[in-house]
């Protein structure tokens, strides 16, 4: 049974808070009680923040990271190797892999991992524009960096399959198993795939 409240607008906060993951009513209610106790200054703060993120923040044209220009700073940097690119899940993956400090390259971000349980195909992810990019050419290696569950295989099988279709002499590689098989890269220490970026080997069906 759901608590009732006497303000409309701490229900309507409390709703609001709770629809983010891992928040529960009682956190959001903790959350909201919280921003009522401190200066009304911090709470527009926070509003703004998040007003500001979510209508200022894009997705870069070239590798689909999130930036605030069409073009995002690690694909216009000309100190990046242009020649490398390095294939994630997700934003969360970039952030976590430069954390390491190990890797120069540049990024393509899928947007998720082939799933046919989930329904998610192919044609549901960025990989068209991967595609379109080695095509260009100029890039002689992908390192796949999907993870290593049963759905990063799969994507990493059906990238595999595809790109060495369009470009035969290109290099494809995947992260050493390092990684816990079964592991997400973000639950992986800085230090392990550090590790298992530098140890990379080359991709085999």
């Amino acid at each position: 049974m759901e608590q009732e409240f006497s303000s409309v607008l701490l229900e309507n906060a409390v709703s609001a808070l709770s629809r983010l993951p891992g928040v529960g009513r009682k956190t959001a209610l903790r959350y909201a009680l919280h921003l009522l106790r401190r200066e009304p200054e911090d709470a527009i703060t926070i509003g703004n923040s998040i007003i500001n993120l979510r209508t200022g923040i894009k997705y870069c044209r070239i590798c689909h990271n999130i930036s605030e220009q069409d073009i995002c700073p690690i694909c216009s940097s000309p100190r990046r190797d242009s020649s490398t690119v390095c294939v994630v899940e997700s934003v969360k993956d970039v952030m976590i892999i430069e954390n390491t400090r190990q890797y120069y390259g540049l990024y393509h971000v899928l947007g998720g991992l082939i799933s046919p349980v989930d329904g998610v195909g192919p044609d549901m992810l960025a990989i068209e524009s991967l595609v379109q990019r080695v095509e260009h050419g100029g890039i002689q290696e992908i390192i796949l960096a999907t993870g290593t569950t049963v759905e990063a295989d799969t994507t990493n099988f059906y990238l595999f399959r595809l790109l060495s279709k369009k470009v035969s002499e290109l290099k494809i590689s995947q992260i050493a198993r390092g990684v816990s098989v079964g592991n997400e890269l973000e639950y992986t220490d800085e230090a392990t795939l550090a590790r298992s970026l530098i140890a990379r080997t080359p991709f085999e069906l």
